[in-house]
């Protein structure tokens, strides 16, 4: 999924499902974001699923990526929906 060929950072979006509400899925992203150097947001949705943006250098939001498709370990995640989108300068990573 790599579209980067220039090192210019990325932001993807991606849509989470299963049981990640009420596991500490964003409080759990969030941490690993920071660790990797990325800014954006994880938020609830009213369907259940769980939104992320995550930008930053393409490794390091392909591993967040990675890293959504299990989550922390009480969640159960049956899918995750990605895609690359317009770069969006954010100053950190947060929970809303």
């Amino acid at each position: 999924m790599n579209e980067n060929t220039n090192n210019r950072p990325v932001c993807i979006k991606c849509l989470v499902a299963g049981r990640v509400q009420g596991v500490f899925f964003r409080a759990s992203t969030r941490h690993q974001a920071q660790m990797l150097g990325l800014t954006g947001y994880a938020k609830n949705l009213l369907d259940g699923r769980v939104e992320v943006v995550a930008c930053g250098e393409v490794d390091a939001v392909e591993a967040l990526r990675d890293w959504l498709s299990k989550g922390p370990e009480q969640a159960r995640v049956t899918g995750v929906a990605s895609e690359f989108i317009e770069y969006r300068d954010f100053s950190q990573f947060r929970v809303s």
